[in-house]
């Protein structure tokens, strides 16, 4: 019986060992899958510096474009919606942000990290190059956009 414990014990181990080195070699494929159109060039940084930073480089953009009107670019929210956008696989048109399958939403909601982004912003890239993803002023009589616009022209309603 002790031969047989033994024995058990050296299986059991075996296969631990074999999980948790599958585990680890898997360890790269943690997390959501982001989608990206590779037709258009690389991302501005390699995927997990992405993953880190993208916050980071989202604040630094958005303070070049208020503060010192610079706008476009590689590293604008446009020019990240027109590569990682999802298409509806009936329709053929960009899904919003209210899909589960919008990339941002992807591993923000792996994440469970709300995002207050489309407020303000469309969550779809424009058709032909306009002004930034402001949405259109009927939807915006009381979003954040709004209001802080009314701010800046003189009144705080």
């Amino acid at each position: 019986m002790r031969a047989f414990g033994k024995w058990a014990s050296a299986i059991m181990a075996v296969c631990v060992g074999v999980l948790l080195a599958t585990t680890v070699a898997r360890a790269g494929d943690i997390g959501p899958k982001i989608p990206i159109d590779k037709s258009k060039g690389s991302c501005v940084l390699p995927g997990d510096q992405m993953r880190r930073e993208h916050m980071k480089i989202l604040k630094h953009r958005r303070d070049k474009t208020m503060y010192q009107g610079i706008r476009g670019g590689k590293r604008s929210l446009s020019a990240c919606l027109s590569c990682h956008m999802v298409k509806d696989e009936k329709t053929g048109k960009p899904l919003t942000v209210a899909s589960p399958k919008h990339f941002c939403r992807v591993c923000h909601d792996y994440a469970a990290v709300k995002v207050d982004c489309w407020e303000c912003h469309k969550s779809v890239p424009e058709e032909a190059g306009g002004q930034a993803l402001l949405k259109d002023g009927a939807g915006l009589k009381d979003s954040k956009f709004a209001q802080l616009m009314k701010y800046v022209q003189g009144g705080r309603k």
